[in-house]
């Protein structure tokens, strides 16, 4: 039986929390591109997008063990059917992270601009609702849409927007360039989960789509994420930072291979791990181009 420090470990997901830093890191170049960044105000929105990240693995381990959908898992250990932590905690843990983010969101909107309450509303009530709630969303196929839009646009664009007070359509390219990998580690969680999926139920969009336009689907926001350079070449951003942003591409492609290659659950899972490194690099080499 594993320890309860293990069990949480496995309950926060480390290899997704490159879904929170990439997009903060990625705006924050972006403000620092446009004249100069706020560093407190980029602190504050990583807590809150480390926070929020935390509030939907939480809940979504909560809401998966509630409805069965854990019971034949072949992933990583989730911790409230573990055993040894009760699911209450877990829901717990997942309401003290969504505070948490809520709190500092609210400071920081009311310090920036407080219309983007709005904003930090909706990002709450959407990672709630993609697996809680009479009819989750995430087990409508539109899990990826949710990543895509709050992991990707929404964390980028708003990250730059309280550095610099603009939103600009650097940020807004880029934003679509993380979101992109950030929803291919998605479909890769659902594509070693396909087959217990089913079986419990759970219509994610690789259940509804099938294995291989599931696979195609990987292979196309990959191929978009990397695309987005060149179009943002084209707005006047220097070549150096297109050309360093491309150096990720030797990353993300390791783990397309391992989707068309198998259907081990093991192996899915190391695949989603290094499609969250090359996530972080991406937002890393952009950083790096903006720098030089």
């Amino acid at each position: 039986m594993p320890g309860a420090g293990r069990v949480w470990w496995s309950a926060v997901r480390p290899a997704t929390l490159a879904a929170s830093v990439a997009p903060v890191l990625a705006g924050t170049a972006v403000a620092i591109h446009q004249g100069g960044a706020r560093w407190g105000a980029g602190i504050a929105a990583l807590v809150v997008a480390l926070a929020m990240q935390l509030g939907v693995n939480f809940a979504n381990d909560y809401s998966d063990h509630v409805r069965g959908a854990d019971a034949s898992r072949v992933g990583p250990l989730r911790a409230a059917s573990s055993g040894v932590v009760s699911p209450a905690q877990v829901r717990l843990a997942a309401i003290a992270a969504f505070a948490l983010a809520a709190i500092v969101g609210v400071a920081l909107s009311l310090a920036v601009d407080w219309r983007l309450l709005f904003v930090g509303a909706a990002c709450l009530l959407a990672g709630w609702l993609y697996t809680g709630g009479p009819r989750p969303y995430g087990y409508l196929g539109l899990g990826e849409v949710f990543v895509f839009v709050f992991f990707g646009l929404v964390a980028t664009v708003g990250t730059a927007y309280v550095e610099t007070g603009r939103v600009t359509t650097l940020a807004v390219l880029m934003g679509c360039g993380i979101g992109f990998l950030a929803t291919a580690i998605l479909v890769l969680n659902n594509l070693r989960d396909i087959e217990t999926d089913e079986a419990a139920g759970k219509r994610t969009l690789a259940t509804l789509i099938g294995r291989g336009p599931t696979r195609v689907l990987l292979l196309v926001l990959v191929c978009a994420a990397f695309a987005v350079p060149i179009v943002i070449f084209t707005t006047g951003l220097a070549s150096v930072t297109v050309m360093a942003m491309h150096f990720g591409i030797p990353i993300a492609s390791m783990p397309v291979r391992t989707a068309f290659a198998t259907t081990s659950p093991p192996k899915l899972v190391q695949a989603l791990k290094r499609m969250a490194s090359a996530e972080l690099a991406y937002a890393l080499l952009f950083t790096l181009g903006i720098l030089l």
